[in-house]
């Protein structure tokens, strides 16, 4: 977890927050101090980890922090006082937010941070699989769209256009992917 954006109105709560990231390794840490701000600068720019720090002066915050767990890959931890921390936290389990009642220790933030940043890690991951898939299934529209032109054009069967598309690909050295597009382009031009 590289990036981290800070919201909080009070410096004191910046400053520990802020302290407290260092010590975990995050390096590029910005602060803010309303939700208005950190909306314009969310539309800019992707944070890894989003710590909202409640109340902020132009809203609550727990709305901010639902747009941005509802938005992006962000992790969000929201900070709230003790006496609201079991209604906002119902509130928000649901969209992955973590919710920390104040006063804060330090080792409850740091284990929000660290199940924050395995959160993160984890839908990274998943993230990455998921675009492999997407990719491959795109790889395999592709073949069979360059599959039934061939069967069309030159009248093979489906096994014989496979074989041609494979045999291909082996022989030139290329993905089959790329032995495809270029009956596309042949034929579909």
């Amino acid at each position: 977890m590289d990036s981290a954006l800070v919201i909080s109105c009070s410096e004191k709560g910046t400053d520990y927050l802020t302290k407290v990231l260092n010590e975990a390794s995050v390096t590029n840490i910005t602060t803010i101090s309303n939700a208005g701000e950190a909306r314009r600068l969310l539309v800019e720019k992707d944070f890894d980890l989003c710590i909202v720090n409640t109340p902020l002066p132009d809203e609550f915050g727990g709305n901010l922090a639902l747009n941005i767990a509802s938005k992006g890959t962000s992790q969000v931890i929201l900070i709230v006082k003790s006496e609201l921390f079991e209604e906002i936290s119902e509130k928000v389990e649901d969209y992955g937010i973590i919710t920390i009642s104040k006063p804060i220790s330090k080792a409850l933030l740091w284990n929000a941070i660290k199940l924050a940043k395995a959160t993160h890690k984890k839908i990274r991951a998943v993230q990455s699989e998921n675009k492999k898939l997407i990719q491959k299934i795109e790889d395999i529209r592709i073949i069979d769209r360059a599959k039934c032109i061939l069967i069309s054009h030159l009248s093979m069967t489906e096994p014989e256009a496979h074989r041609y598309i494979e045999k291909q690909a082996m022989d030139m050295r290329v993905t089959r992917r790329e032995i495809a597009e270029k009956i596309l382009r042949t034929y579909e031009n």
